[in-house]
Formats: structure tokens, sequence, C-alpha cells
């Protein structure tokens, strides 16, 4: 259970800072939040799925793949609502 939480909230985190540095004007900052926290579980299950128990048991590791799935997420969100704006 503190991995998931872990999760989202760095991947939240990702999904704001990706945002504030790509100054992404598409995406208000609650949908980032939401759509980092989204990529933050997914990056987690995918350091899961390629560390194994290794990577399962630290929650530093969590943490580095949450925010890492939350920002890659959020950036390519932003590349496609900001596409279809323009």
């Amino acid at each position: 259970m503190e991995a998931i939480i872990t999760q989202l909230i760095a991947g939240a985190a990702g999904g704001n800072a990706t945002g504030a540095v790509l100054k992404q004007q598409a995406l208000s900052i609650v949908v980032r939040t939401i759509v980092g926290a989204i990529g933050g579980l997914g990056g987690g299950f995918l350091v899961q799925m390629v560390g194994g128990e290794a990577a399962a048991t630290g929650l530093i590791t969590q943490a580095i793949g949450g925010l890492v799935g939350g920002g890659v997420l959020t950036g390519l969100a932003g590349m496609v609502m900001g596409g279809s704006k323009a």
C-alpha cells in the first residue's frame, strides 16, 4: 500500500514539474496532477516488472519510477493537447 501512495505522490510531483519546465499552457494544474499520478502508477508498475523483487522492495525506487512515469505521461499529454489546440 505504501508503494502505491508513493507512486501517486511522486507521479503527481513529476507531472507538475514537467508541466512547469515545458511551460505547457494546454494543461491546467489539476490535469497535470491527475495525469502525473496515473503516470506514476504506470512508472512504478514498470519498475516492478523490470526490476523484480529487488526493485519492488524499495520505496525510493518506486518514487523514482513514479516521478519519471508521471513526467513522461504529462509531457506526452501536453504535446497531444497542445497540438490539438493549434
